[in-house]
């Protein structure tokens, strides 16, 4: 088919057209590198310096539909030395003492030559080769360490520049620029602290479903473990703020049998938990990236990996417009609407998972006990499941990239 005048003329104008995004974590760092690879100009901004967008003491569960986008921006060779695979993972209902096991058979074929369910990297790693990637391009501009205000990036805004808000879930620019922004509070805080551990199964990771919420347990490598603890906000903040022996005492008495803490590696941290969603992730020539445009509770390790398919889909849309395929103007309304799927599906599951599982309901114990029976005996079941966490939700009905 061939590409009408206007599209042909968009074509020219990417050319020279430029990209402005706010915001250099994980995400926003990956995006301009994205953009750069496909020969657009990109100026990345960031009130913090390059030292401190590498402190940050945390891990990320990788799905594999974030491994696809690593790979075609040419970082995963160099990550996966850095990464620690988990070949299963072990569900656990707390309240209903019932336990499920999802292994690499129940993942969909296009994916089982990974041999992994999921993969977790810690931050500096991967923000070091984000920085040294972007710092090697001729076409991204960095300013770190840079306090320009929000209004200033929306006034400066031309016809041949597009604006991404990559500044987080309290985003500056989503706010002067009035975007519609849903938000739910949850009840719940979450946790996040590094230890050791002793006897835990080898390269697995745990979602335990606890009646205070669910705790997430993902393997670093040797004996070392990232805890994601979501509980009422208040108790994560006194355990935040226990002493280590306290700490200690605590996830001893609620982990695995078996499982014990040796030593904690990091000082915990503590942080409120939201859903949240802009109905459209644009507004004129700003766009909506990540937790800018949306938030999840960070059940099944959902957050980073849907932040990064909003990187995969606006990519995507942007190579479209190089080669011609789609105008320029209509970028923002496509990136909107291709990610509609992905966001209401995830942002619904996860809420609904907590709410069916993080509770004392005896009404409901039959239920969970059932579904828990069903992912056990049922293998489709699992598969989908698997699927939905690791590739998407939009990606049920379709086959998978290769």
């Amino acid at each position: 088919m061939t590409a009408d005048p206007q599209s042909r003329d968009s074509a020219v104008k990417a050319v020279h057209q430029q990209f402005r995004i706010v915001g250099a974590g994980p995400t926003g760092a990956l995006l301009a590198l994205g953009l750069a690879q496909q020969g657009f100009s990109v100026v990345l901004h960031d009130r913090l310096s390059a030292e401190l967008l590498l402190s940050r003491s945390r891990a990320y569960a990788i799905t594999h539909s974030s491994r696809r986008l690593l790979q075609d921006l040419g970082l995963w060779a160099a990550l996966l030395d850095q990464m620690e695979p988990f070949c299963s993972l072990r569900l656990d209902d707390c309240s209903a003492h019932c336990t499920a096991w999802f292994h690499i058979r129940d993942l969909r074929p296009a994916n089982r030559p990974a041999e992994a369910i999921g993969w977790v990297l810690d931050h500096r790693p991967l923000m070091s080769l984000l920085l040294e990637r972007l710092e090697a391009s001729d076409q991204v501009a960095l300013q770190l360490d840079d306090a320009t205000p929000a209004e200033e990036a929306l006034a400066n805004e031309g016809s041949r520049q597009w604006i991404v808000a990559a500044d987080g879930p309290r985003s500056m620019l989503r706010r002067s620029a009035e975007v519609p922004f849903l938000s739910h509070p949850y009840r719940q805080g979450c946790l996040t602290v590094k230890l050791r551990l002793t006897g835990a199964y080898q390269h697995c990771a745990y979602e335990l479903f606890r009646p205070e919420g669910p705790m997430a347990v993902l393997p670093l490598g040797q004996d070392r473990y990232q805890v994601v603890w979501s509980a009422p906000l208040q108790r994560c903040r006194d355990r935040a703020a226990s002493s280590a022996s306290e700490l200690v005492s605590t996830l001893d008495a609620i982990l695995p049998e078996g499982v014990d803490v040796v030593q904690l590696l990091d000082e915990p941290g503590a942080f409120p938990l939201e859903l949240s969603l802009a109905p459209r992730l644009h507004r004129g020539s700003l766009l909506l990236v990540g937790e800018a445009g949306h938030r999840c509770h960070p059940v099944g390790g959902q957050g980073l990996n849907l932040c990064w398919r909003d990187v995969s889909d606006l990519l995507n849309l942007t190579a479209a417009v190089r080669r011609g395929e789609m105008a320029s103007p209509s970028l923002a309304r496509r990136y909107s609407r291709c990610r509609r799927i992905d966001l209401v599906g995830v942002l619904l599951s996860t809420d609904l998972l907590i709410r069916f599982f993080s509770n004392h309901n005896p009404l409901l114990m039959p239920f969970r006990r059932l579904a828990l029976f069903m992912l056990k005996r049922i293998s489709w079941i699992r598969r989908f499941s698997l699927s939905a966490m690791t590739d998407g939700p939009g990606t049920l009905l379709k086959p998978l990239p290769k």
